[in-house]
């Protein structure tokens, strides 16, 4: 007897409420949220909240005294900005606890056992060697502030009525500041500390079996076979970390990640992958609950100090790159797999990995390709990351022009804020705000791929309709979390003073918590893409090298057009926001 349409509608109902729970996208979702409530409640339930409102207040008021006195940012108001900046959530029991567990191998240059353990006689000797430079850096500090008080006394002593004085304080004030820095630095060369990482690494591992295994049990697949074969996964991840961190790997940005994919596909194509291990190699869970939690770090609110010109560089830019790349691929390379085609164009430019999987979800790509434009995308990344910054100097281009730049073209956001920093500190904040931007992207792209390939590319002359339940199904879910965690820091951001958001929501529950994770899974993730890639399933796509021409030719369009609506948008359109920088 044939089932009665009422139950059939019933089933699917009840299948897509089993969805929620059963669906790899819904429970990196779940997941990333259980870290999400976990960290706020620590941070913002019983943390420091109000000793630091507190404090914060007691800073303001100093600095609108001084600031009433005298016509330049006297110590005081300096001595009190300190006391506000330094303020960090994450030194607080908790986000001591979250650090050490999941803190990851060290610095090394010559012995890799520097990056596991160091003993207590190590940390001695290492901070012998760096005390004299420590005591020079006091004492030019103390002379320095020394200096600054005799000059602020004496721009006093005619209640700051004489120009020449105020601005010898003002000098003589930003020295203290400089040397003060170089105090900190030559500190925290001095203070090291000893420790044993293997413990932490044990631990580490057990709590992401534990909370991805849950996971795998409700897939309903297999925790032991997931467990077992984890402990794999999660070894290689720890030697690229390892030799990311090597001094040479460090230097040129050859980080995590592509060491990651390195080792797994040596490991792969070689001695090969155990079977038992491929259980674990669950790339998609790993890396879309780790963008979930990549969402905690886009906050509307540092979107808008950029500005109309940032949103331009991220927002108009980026689509136009995509589509153009893609009609390239199509009309000019030819390219047989448009899945490809689109997947590398979205990771050349939107940003990198997290934009690649998402749009290899809504068009659903082959693992092969999805892997291919990542490592192409790493690579390039590391390219990039050294000679932008060089050739930036080179030219002598402006600081915030070259930081927009980077942030624009530059995929990896971790490689993005390195490169800024070569340049100063202001083009990091501007590269590293347009990358933030421009990974609101990632939600955008992956619903648009969706739409399109729904629409257009699998649409048959028998399909009179596509109906939006097709474009639902095809829409990968897990964005929605990257979108739910965006807005929810971002009302937490809002809701905040600028200090006590760089205290409580910045080095607290997204430094001192969700990043601490979101930097594992990821790393975990390409060391699964890694151990379950062959390159002989890879050399049918590099046919003709036609994804390496897509790539290079994308990119270079890239970095013209990036270029030139960063100099437009900053420098002709909107000098002045340009200027507040």
């Amino acid at each position: 007897m044939a089932q009665p349409e009422t139950d059939i509608v019933v089933d699917r109902a009840q299948s897509k409420w089993s969805d929620l729970w059963t669906r790899e996208d819904y429970l990196a979702i779940w997941l990333a949220f259980s870290i999400i409530a976990v960290c706020l409640i620590a941070y913002f339930g019983f943390g420091p909240k109000n000793e630091f409102a507190a404090k914060v207040d007691a800073a303001n008021q100093i600095q609108q005294v001084e600031e009433a006195k005298a016509p330049f940012k006297t110590i005081a108001w300096h001595n009190a900005e300190s006391d506000k900046t330094g303020l960090r959530a994450s030194r607080s029991p908790f986000g001591a606890f979250a650090t050490h567990w999941t803190s990851r191998p060290g610095s090394w240059q010559n012995n890799p056992m520097d990056a596991f353990v160091r003993t207590k006689a190590q940390a001695e000797a290492m901070n012998a060697k760096a005390q004299p430079a420590y005591d020079e850096a006091k004492l030019a500090s103390a002379a320095a502030l020394s200096a600054a008080q005799q000059a602020e006394t004496a721009a006093a002593g005619v209640q700051f009525q004489n120009s020449v004085l105020n601005t010898e304080a003002s000098v003589k004030i930003s020295e203290w500041q400089a040397a003060k820095k170089k105090e900190a630095s030559a500190r925290s060369k001095a203070s090291n500390k000893p420790f044993n990482l293997f413990p932490t690494l044990i631990g580490t591992c057990i709590f992401c079996i534990l909370a991805f295994g849950a996971g795998i049990k409700l897939m309903g697949q297999n925790f032991t076979a997931f467990a077992k074969g984890f402990t794999i996964v999660f070894l290689v991840t720890v030697f690229a970390y390892l030799f990311g961190n090597h001094a040479i790997s460090k230097q040129y940005g050859f980080g995590a990640e592509a060491w990651g994919i390195l080792l797994g596909m040596l490991i792969a194509n070689t001695i090969g992958t155990p079977r038992w291990v491929l259980p674990a190699c669950q790339v998609e869970f790993f890396i879309k609950t780790g963008l979930v939690l990549l969402g905690a770090e886009v906050l509307f609110g540092k979107i808008l100090a950029i500005g109309i010109p940032g949103i331009f560089v991220a927002w108009v830019v980026t689509p136009t790159v995509l589509i153009c790349t893609f009609i390239f691929g199509q009309t000019v390379l030819k390219m047989p797999s448009k899945t490809l085609n689109i997947v590398i164009s979205a990771d050349m430019s939107v940003c990198g990995t997290s934009a690649a999987i998402a749009t290899a979800a809504a068009c659903r790509a082959k693992k092969e390709e999805l892997t291919l434009s990542i490592g192409m995308s790493l690579v390039f990344t590391a390219i990039m990351m050294i000679g932008m910054p060089a050739f930036i100097k080179a030219v002598g281009m402006p600081e915030v022009l070259g930081g927009a730049w980077i942030g624009g073209t530059i995929d990896s956001t971790g490689a993005v804020a390195a490169a800024g920093a070569f340049l100063g500190q202001k083009a990091m904040y501007v590269a590293a705000t347009i990358k933030m931007i421009q990974n609101v992207m990632i939600g955008v792209t992956a619903f648009c791929v969706a739409l399109y390939w729904t629409m257009r590319v699998e649409r048959t002359a028998a399909d009179t309709e596509v109906k939006a339940s097709e474009i639902w199904h095809r829409f990968p879910k897990f964005v929605l979390g990257f979108l739910a965690a965006s807005i929810l820091f971002s009302i937490l951001d809002a809701g905040l003073s600028k200090e006590m958001s760089s205290a409580m929501v910045e080095h607290g529950a997204v430094r001192g918590g969700t990043r601490l994770l979101r930097d594992w899974f990821f790393a975990i993730s390409f060391a699964a893409i890694g151990l379950s890639t062959n390159f002989r399933e890879l050399a049918v796509y590099f046919k003709g090298g036609k994804p390496v021409i897509l790539y290079v030719c994308g990119q270079s369009f890239n970095l013209v057009l990036t270029l030139a609506m960063a100099y437009l948008m900053f420098y002709i359109v909107f000098p002045e926001i340009t200027a507040s920088i």
